[in-house]
């Protein structure tokens, strides 16, 4: 049903994604365009402690020590399978590289600048691990390639089944090196769903043959805020676009229907949360409403360098407000999959800034690479899972300095990531979501010590290398992986769901053909699909996506590599 103006609920990368769409293909006036959001980041961010502190999921939660930088997450791109947000990126220009758009920004930049991690896997005793063996015996090459070989048609066979379930008699899967990069690259656990590990193996096998290096993984110039969304942000302002922030919307308003199933949106109801009043919006017959369901960094939290990030217990803003439209209308979904079951997909991040490179030289040394090809991951040398398997306590990425536009050319920015927050340390006694910043930096100090090869070993620097920081901010995200939680097909609405009259879903809780979730590429889409939808385009004029998985040269570089 076509419209010619919209509200945006969530101010992420799919609901901008669909207004520079709209804007672009359908031609509409960016005035007509209002977003209703708390921040204008979603989860691709990246600025400073003292800007994040003042933030919504902050308020009950002061920081002392705001100084130094912030990212709660970030993710690799990938020119290959990334194609609808390479598009976008193309429709707009750089926020920092005058004369490019902001596509040929990361290209010019990822060229110079190419990935090969030579140390993606470490472990106490053997230092680097050869992860080009990825440790396959024959159960696990049948189960993995049954997986990849299921056809689409199928793919319901995989509705709430696990990763763990699908492989129960085949526990060997999860002490191969395939594994520990798997999940440290993608963040999948056992707990996740198999259906969407499929989805990752149909749309990534080509990086399966080359997992232990990353050299399909391309980087923006800075951070993801500074290099994908404030491009965005700068455009959507320059078209005229309305952004109000500091609003959490709470409620809706439905037409009434005789057959109870027409999605038909009349208001909203939202919270003002610098001033606590509540406020309403009519939505008339002319107005689409395009709202992002879920964020990964909802409720998140930061600490500091001595104080770990409290947990807040919040269902989050935009899952809250999914499930009391899902609580409506019967084919919209089940929030409570995703975000009902902390256990599932809590993480704890950190990022350490430190006044001069001590530390980032050390990791040099240690890995044997420079700033820029980093995920290093540190495994266990006991066993730590509920299946008695070693794996990982920690991963770390050393991004190209600077990260920041603004960091100081002696500055270094580091960042961290727990997968399992519940863990405890070996260097520090507690759990790590327990851990103030400097107790992390001692836990990842004693990672880095267990495999330094010498002759002069890490620790010699310890002083110093505390000395030098500026501070280290702990994350608490009870989401990060929620959009990996076990589930059926029809636990996420579509982006247009049936019978809706004006509202459209977004984001990386949106079911969606052929699509792997946790990516730009899917969030993109999700927001190009709507916007096509309600400007009247074609679908068939959609970015087309590439099908690696019915590549039969691509197959067989995946086999081959199942037997090395």
């Amino acid at each position: 049903m076509i419209k010619n103006k919209a509200i945006m609920i969530g101010a992420g990368l799919a609901n901008m994604a669909a207004a520079v769409y709209l804007i672009q293909e359908g031609k509409w006036n960016g005035s007509n365009i209002t977003f209703y959001a708390l921040d204008d980041h979603g989860s691709n961010d990246g600025s400073t402690g003292s800007e994040q502190a003042d933030e919504y999921w902050m308020k009950n939660h002061p920081m002392e020590n705001t100084k130094g930088y912030l990212a709660r997450g970030g993710r690799m791109l990938n020119y290959r399978t990334y194609v609808d947000l390479m598009d976008l990126l193309a429709r707009i220009p750089s926020a920092t590289e005058p004369g490019m758009n902001a596509a040929e920004d990361t290209h010019e930049f990822d060229a110079k600048h190419r990935t090969f991690d030579k140390a993606r896997l470490l472990q106490g005793g053997k230092g680097i691990i050869n992860g080009g063996k990825l440790g396959f015996n024959n159960q696990d090459r049948m189960l993995l390639t049954k997986l990849i070989m299921m056809p689409d048609s199928e793919e319901e066979k995989l509705d709430n089944v696990s990763i763990a379930q699908y492989f129960q008699d085949d526990p060997h899967m999860f002490q191969t090196n395939f594994w520990y990069m798997w999940e440290t690259t993608f963040a999948f656990r056992t707990k996740s769903s198999a259906q969407e590990l499929r989805r990752y193996m149909h749309m990534m096998i080509y990086e399966f043959t080359q997992i232990e290096h990353l050299v399909g993984v391309n980087r923006t110039r800075y951070n993801q805020f500074e290099s994908i969304m404030l491009p965005i942000i700068n455009y959507l302002k320059a078209q005229n676009v309305n952004f109000v922030l500091g609003r959490r919307v709470t409620d809706w308003d439905f037409k009434d229907s005789s057959m109870q199933d027409e999605i038909t949106v009349t208001g909203l109801h939202m919270t003002n949360v610098e001033t606590g009043e509540e406020e309403h919006i009519d939505v008339d017959d002319d107005t689409a409403v395009i709202f992002t369901n879920g964020s990964i960094t909802d409720s998140a939290t930061q600490g500091d360098y001595n104080t770990p990030a409290p947990e807040n217990m919040d269902y989050g803003a935009a899952a809250g407000l999914w499930k009391k439209a899902a609580d409506h209308f019967y084919n919209l979904g089940n929030p409570d999959k995703f975000f009902a079951d902390r256990d599932a997909s809590e993480w704890v991040s950190f990022t350490l800034t430190t006044s001069d490179h001590i530390l980032l030289n050390e990791i040099t040394r240690i890995t044997t690479q420079v700033p820029g090809n980093a995920l290093n991951s540190f495994l266990s040398t006991t066993p730590i899972t509920p299946l008695g398997h070693e794996d990982v306590n920690m991963s770390i990425v050393v991004h190209h300095q600077p990260h920041f536009t603004t960091q100081k050319p002696n500055e270094s920015v580091i960042w961290g990531y727990f997968l399992y927050p519940r863990r405890r340390g070996e260097f520090v006694q507690k759990p790590y979501i327990e851990m103030t910043g400097q107790e992390m930096l001692e836990e990842l100090l004693g990672q880095l010590s267990k495999v330094d090869p010498g002759p002069v070993n890490i620790m010699t620097k310890k002083d110093a290398i505390m000395d030098s920081v500026i501070n280290n901010i702990p994350v608490y995200m009870p989401y990060a992986s929620a959009l990996f939680n076990n589930r059926a097909k029809t636990d996420r609405p579509e982006v247009i769901p049936d019978h809706s009259t004006n509202l459209a879903f977004t984001g990386e809780f949106v079911e969606q053909p052929y699509q792997m979730i946790f990516t730009e590429q899917s969030a993109v889409r999700s927001g190009e699909i709507a916007a096509y939808h309600f400007a009247g385009i074609p679908m068939s004029r959609l970015v087309k996506t590439p099908r690696y998985d019915k590549d039969i040269p691509t197959l067989m570089r995946a086999t081959k590599k199942m037997f090395e």
